[in-house]
Protein backbone atom coordinates (compact mmCIF):
# COMPACT_ATOMS: atom_id res chain seq x y z
CA UNK A 1 0.00 0.00 0.00
CA UNK A 2 1.33 3.06 -1.55
CA UNK A 3 1.09 6.25 0.82
CA UNK A 4 0.94 9.58 -0.54
CA UNK A 5 2.40 12.81 1.32
CA UNK A 6 2.07 14.74 -1.27
CA UNK A 7 0.64 18.44 -0.18
CA UNK A 8 -2.18 19.55 -2.41
CA UNK A 9 -1.86 22.94 -1.18
CA UNK A 10 1.21 23.94 -0.08
CA UNK A 11 0.60 27.79 0.96
CA UNK A 12 -2.59 26.56 2.76
CA UNK A 13 -0.47 24.22 4.52
CA UNK A 14 2.15 27.28 5.55
CA UNK A 15 -0.76 29.50 6.55
CA UNK A 16 -2.30 26.92 8.91
CA UNK A 17 1.23 26.21 10.33
CA UNK A 18 1.58 29.99 10.25
CA UNK A 19 -1.30 30.72 12.07
CA UNK A 20 -0.49 27.89 14.96
CA UNK A 21 2.65 29.45 15.98
CA UNK A 22 1.19 33.02 16.04
CA UNK A 23 -1.50 31.65 18.20
CA UNK A 24 1.06 30.04 20.26
CA UNK A 25 3.65 33.58 20.54
CA UNK A 26 0.41 35.65 21.76
CA UNK A 27 -1.35 32.90 23.77
CA UNK A 28 0.70 34.37 26.91
CA UNK A 29 -0.74 37.68 26.19
CA UNK A 30 -4.46 36.69 25.61
CA UNK A 31 -4.25 33.98 28.92
CA UNK A 32 -2.66 37.76 30.80
CA UNK A 33 -5.96 39.60 29.08
CA UNK A 34 -8.30 36.69 30.09
CA UNK A 35 -7.34 36.76 33.85
CA UNK A 36 -5.65 39.60 34.75
CA UNK A 37 -8.17 41.82 32.75
CA UNK A 38 -11.43 40.49 31.97
CA UNK A 39 -11.26 38.64 34.81
CA UNK A 40 -11.24 41.44 36.94
CA UNK A 41 -13.42 43.31 35.14
CA UNK A 42 -16.77 40.31 35.33
CA UNK A 43 -15.70 40.05 38.62
CA UNK A 44 -16.22 44.02 40.03
CA UNK A 45 -19.17 44.15 37.71
CA UNK A 46 -20.90 41.14 39.68
CA UNK A 47 -19.60 42.44 42.94
CA UNK A 48 -20.45 46.23 42.58
CA UNK A 49 -24.30 44.52 42.94
CA UNK A 50 -23.74 43.08 46.23
CA UNK A 51 -22.64 43.88 49.72
CA UNK A 52 -19.15 42.91 50.40
CA UNK A 53 -16.61 43.76 52.93
CA UNK A 54 -13.96 41.11 51.88
CA UNK A 55 -14.22 38.98 54.25
CA UNK A 56 -17.29 36.65 54.10
CA UNK A 57 -19.68 35.75 51.39
CA UNK A 58 -20.80 38.63 49.28
CA UNK A 59 -24.90 39.38 49.63
CA UNK A 60 -26.86 40.58 46.95
CA UNK A 61 -28.26 43.93 47.40
CA UNK A 62 -28.52 44.72 43.59
CA UNK A 63 -28.73 48.71 42.34
CA UNK A 64 -28.72 49.75 46.22
CA UNK A 65 -25.09 50.50 45.83
CA UNK A 66 -25.75 52.89 42.56
CA UNK A 67 -28.54 54.36 44.18
CA UNK A 68 -26.42 55.14 47.20
CA UNK A 69 -24.13 56.99 45.16
CA UNK A 70 -25.98 59.75 44.30
CA UNK A 71 -27.26 60.54 47.71
CA UNK A 72 -23.63 60.19 48.86
CA UNK A 73 -22.08 63.98 49.92
CA UNK A 74 -18.65 62.99 49.59
CA UNK A 75 -19.00 61.10 46.17
CA UNK A 76 -20.29 64.13 45.06
CA UNK A 77 -17.86 66.69 46.31
CA UNK A 78 -15.17 63.72 44.93
CA UNK A 79 -16.82 64.33 41.50
CA UNK A 80 -17.13 67.98 41.36
CA UNK A 81 -13.03 67.98 42.73
CA UNK A 82 -12.54 65.86 39.72
CA UNK A 83 -14.24 68.23 36.84
CA UNK A 84 -12.55 71.46 38.63
CA UNK A 85 -9.00 69.58 38.17
CA UNK A 86 -9.90 68.36 34.84
CA UNK A 87 -11.16 71.79 33.86
CA UNK A 88 -8.18 73.40 34.33
CA UNK A 89 -5.58 70.95 33.87
CA UNK A 90 -5.61 69.59 30.51
CA UNK A 91 -6.19 72.94 28.34
CA UNK A 92 -3.13 74.37 30.92
CA UNK A 93 -1.18 71.38 29.81
CA UNK A 94 -1.67 71.25 26.77
CA UNK A 95 -1.45 75.02 25.86
CA UNK A 96 2.38 75.20 27.99
CA UNK A 97 3.47 71.94 26.37
CA UNK A 98 2.27 73.70 23.06
CA UNK A 99 4.40 76.31 23.64
CA UNK A 100 7.54 74.34 25.01
CA UNK A 101 7.60 72.48 21.81
CA UNK A 102 7.58 75.58 19.61
CA UNK A 103 10.30 76.86 21.91
CA UNK A 104 12.21 73.79 21.62
CA UNK A 105 11.60 73.19 17.72
CA UNK A 106 14.11 75.88 16.76
CA UNK A 107 17.42 74.74 15.06
CA UNK A 108 19.75 76.41 17.79
CA UNK A 109 23.25 74.77 19.33
CA UNK A 110 22.46 72.68 22.47
CA UNK A 111 18.28 72.40 21.77
CA UNK A 112 18.54 68.63 22.42
CA UNK A 113 19.47 69.40 26.22
CA UNK A 114 16.60 71.70 26.86
CA UNK A 115 14.33 69.00 25.04
CA UNK A 116 15.56 66.26 27.44
CA UNK A 117 15.59 68.70 30.39
CA UNK A 118 12.06 69.21 29.69
CA UNK A 119 10.81 65.47 29.35
CA UNK A 120 12.65 63.83 32.21
CA UNK A 121 9.97 64.67 34.95
CA UNK A 122 7.65 62.55 32.90
CA UNK A 123 10.01 59.50 33.29
CA UNK A 124 9.99 60.36 36.86
CA UNK A 125 7.84 58.79 39.37
CA UNK A 126 4.72 60.23 40.50
CA UNK A 127 5.22 59.25 44.05
CA UNK A 128 8.97 60.61 44.17
CA UNK A 129 7.33 63.84 42.26
CA UNK A 130 4.90 64.26 44.77
CA UNK A 131 7.47 63.92 47.88
CA UNK A 132 10.03 66.79 46.08
CA UNK A 133 6.93 68.83 45.55
CA UNK A 134 5.25 68.48 49.08
CA UNK A 135 8.70 69.71 50.51
CA UNK A 136 8.50 72.72 47.73
CA UNK A 137 5.11 73.29 49.17
CA UNK A 138 6.06 73.30 52.66
CA UNK A 139 4.30 76.21 55.10
CA UNK A 140 7.98 76.84 57.10
CA UNK A 141 10.26 75.84 55.25
CA UNK A 142 9.65 75.53 51.33
CA UNK A 143 11.30 76.90 48.65
CA UNK A 144 8.10 78.46 47.03
CA UNK A 145 7.54 80.26 50.41
CA UNK A 146 10.97 81.24 50.22
CA UNK A 147 10.79 82.56 47.01
CA UNK A 148 7.88 84.69 47.31
CA UNK A 149 8.99 86.02 50.27
CA UNK A 150 11.82 87.45 48.51
CA UNK A 151 9.12 89.63 46.89
CA UNK A 152 7.54 90.63 50.29
CA UNK A 153 4.42 87.97 50.08
CA UNK A 154 3.81 86.11 52.89
CA UNK A 155 4.50 82.41 53.18
CA UNK A 156 1.61 80.21 52.06
CA UNK A 157 0.11 77.25 53.85
CA UNK A 158 -0.31 75.43 50.03
CA UNK A 159 -1.40 72.28 51.17
CA UNK A 160 -3.19 72.83 54.24
CA UNK A 161 -5.65 75.70 53.02
CA UNK A 162 -8.21 74.18 51.24
CA UNK A 163 -8.73 77.14 48.54
CA UNK A 164 -4.96 76.44 47.45
CA UNK A 165 -4.57 72.94 47.81
CA UNK A 166 -6.53 71.11 44.68
CA UNK A 167 -4.43 74.33 42.79
CA UNK A 168 -1.12 73.13 43.96
CA UNK A 169 -1.95 69.68 42.56
CA UNK A 170 -2.67 71.07 39.54
CA UNK A 171 0.21 73.00 39.02
CA UNK A 172 2.22 70.10 40.41
CA UNK A 173 0.64 67.72 37.58
CA UNK A 174 1.44 69.87 35.07
CA UNK A 175 4.59 70.26 35.53
CA UNK A 176 5.17 66.75 35.42
CA UNK A 177 3.06 66.43 32.31
CA UNK A 178 4.42 69.29 30.46
CA UNK A 179 7.36 66.97 28.98
CA UNK A 180 5.26 64.16 27.14
CA UNK A 181 2.91 66.66 25.72
CA UNK A 182 6.18 68.78 24.59
CA UNK A 183 7.21 65.54 22.61
CA UNK A 184 4.06 64.89 21.26
CA UNK A 185 3.49 68.53 19.84
CA UNK A 186 7.17 68.79 18.54
CA UNK A 187 6.88 65.87 16.24
CA UNK A 188 3.70 67.02 15.19
CA UNK A 189 5.17 70.46 14.21
CA UNK A 190 8.34 68.27 12.73
CA UNK A 191 5.62 66.54 10.56
CA UNK A 192 4.19 69.91 9.07
CA UNK A 193 6.08 70.11 5.40
CA UNK A 194 8.05 73.92 5.75
CA UNK A 195 6.55 74.86 1.90
CA UNK A 196 3.58 75.65 3.59
CA UNK A 197 4.94 78.11 5.69
CA UNK A 198 7.11 79.31 2.28
CA UNK A 199 4.24 79.94 0.43
CA UNK A 200 2.76 82.15 3.26
CA UNK A 201 5.46 84.11 3.87
CA UNK A 202 5.84 84.93 -0.14
CA UNK A 203 1.96 85.81 0.31
CA UNK A 204 2.93 88.16 2.90
CA UNK A 205 1.30 86.46 5.99
CA UNK A 206 3.32 87.14 9.58
CA UNK A 207 4.22 85.04 12.08
CA UNK A 208 0.56 84.58 13.75
CA UNK A 209 -0.92 84.12 10.61
CA UNK A 210 1.06 81.18 9.47
CA UNK A 211 0.32 79.91 13.26
CA UNK A 212 -3.35 80.48 13.06
CA UNK A 213 -3.61 79.50 9.73
CA UNK A 214 -1.07 76.36 9.05
CA UNK A 215 0.09 75.12 12.18
CA UNK A 216 -3.03 75.26 14.35
CA UNK A 217 -5.24 73.14 11.53
CA UNK A 218 -2.30 70.82 11.30
CA UNK A 219 -1.97 70.09 14.54
CA UNK A 220 -5.63 69.52 15.34
CA UNK A 221 -5.03 65.20 15.22
CA UNK A 222 -2.69 65.85 17.63
CA UNK A 223 -4.71 68.36 19.74
CA UNK A 224 -7.41 65.56 19.81
CA UNK A 225 -4.85 62.73 20.66
CA UNK A 226 -4.06 65.20 24.08
CA UNK A 227 -7.41 65.77 24.91
CA UNK A 228 -8.39 62.79 25.10
CA UNK A 229 -5.37 60.98 26.74
CA UNK A 230 -5.40 64.11 29.07
CA UNK A 231 -9.11 63.78 29.67
CA UNK A 232 -8.76 60.28 30.73
CA UNK A 233 -5.92 60.51 33.14
CA UNK A 234 -7.24 63.37 34.89
CA UNK A 235 -10.25 61.80 35.86
CA UNK A 236 -8.13 58.49 37.28
CA UNK A 237 -5.84 61.38 39.40
CA UNK A 238 -4.79 59.35 42.43
CA UNK A 239 -1.27 59.33 43.57
CA UNK A 240 -0.88 63.06 43.84
CA UNK A 241 -3.94 63.42 46.57
CA UNK A 242 -2.60 60.02 48.21
CA UNK A 243 0.69 61.49 48.59
CA UNK A 244 0.61 65.15 49.02
CA UNK A 245 -2.75 65.86 51.03
CA UNK A 246 -4.33 62.45 51.65
CA UNK A 247 -7.36 63.89 50.39
CA UNK A 248 -7.61 66.94 52.51
CA UNK A 249 -8.00 69.46 53.99
CA UNK A 250 -11.47 69.37 54.43
CA UNK A 251 -12.01 66.68 51.22
CA UNK A 252 -10.57 69.69 49.12
CA UNK A 253 -8.51 66.96 47.38
CA UNK A 254 -10.57 64.31 47.30
CA UNK A 255 -10.80 62.89 43.63
CA UNK A 256 -13.49 59.86 42.40
CA UNK A 257 -10.34 57.46 42.42
CA UNK A 258 -9.04 58.76 46.07
CA UNK A 259 -12.69 57.54 47.13
CA UNK A 260 -12.58 54.20 45.16
CA UNK A 261 -9.63 53.88 46.93
CA UNK A 262 -11.04 54.66 50.15
CA UNK A 263 -14.06 52.82 50.16
CA UNK A 264 -12.26 49.51 48.54
CA UNK A 265 -8.87 49.35 50.91
CA UNK A 266 -9.76 51.24 53.91
CA UNK A 267 -13.09 50.90 54.38
CA UNK A 268 -13.88 47.44 52.95
CA UNK A 269 -16.74 48.26 50.91
CA UNK A 270 -15.96 45.96 48.05
CA UNK A 271 -19.58 46.32 46.82
CA UNK A 272 -19.67 50.08 46.77
CA UNK A 273 -16.07 50.87 45.37
CA UNK A 274 -16.94 48.53 42.58
CA UNK A 275 -20.12 50.50 41.50
CA UNK A 276 -18.38 53.99 41.52
CA UNK A 277 -15.45 52.37 39.45
CA UNK A 278 -18.60 51.64 37.24
CA UNK A 279 -19.31 55.00 37.29
CA UNK A 280 -16.05 56.70 36.81
CA UNK A 281 -15.46 54.19 33.52
CA UNK A 282 -19.44 55.19 31.59
CA UNK A 283 -18.36 59.20 32.64
CA UNK A 284 -14.76 58.44 30.86
CA UNK A 285 -16.43 56.37 27.99
CA UNK A 286 -19.32 58.98 27.55
CA UNK A 287 -16.85 61.59 27.41
CA UNK A 288 -14.71 60.01 24.84
CA UNK A 289 -17.53 58.86 22.40
CA UNK A 290 -18.66 62.99 22.39
CA UNK A 291 -15.00 63.74 21.58
CA UNK A 292 -14.97 61.16 18.84
CA UNK A 293 -18.57 62.26 17.30
CA UNK A 294 -17.74 66.39 17.26
CA UNK A 295 -14.07 65.72 16.26
CA UNK A 296 -15.05 66.09 12.35
CA UNK A 297 -16.16 69.56 13.00
CA UNK A 298 -12.74 70.76 14.37
CA UNK A 299 -10.12 67.98 13.43
CA UNK A 300 -8.12 67.94 9.89
CA UNK A 301 -6.54 65.08 9.00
Amino acid sequence: MEINLEIKDPKAYYSRQEQLWALFFIAPYLIGLLFFWLGPVIASFLISFTDWELVGRPAWIGFENYQRLFADELFIRSLVNTVYYTIISVPLGMIISLLLAIAVNQKLKGIVFFRTAFFLPHISSMVAVALLWSWIYNAQYGLLNHFLGLFGIPPQNWLGNPKLAMPALIVMSVWKGLGYNMMIWLAALQGIPEDLYEAARIDGANKWQQFRNITLPLLSPTTFLLLILGLIGSFQVFEQSYVMTQGGPAHATYTIVFYIFSNAFEWLRMGYASAMAYILALIIFALTIFQLKYQKKWVHY
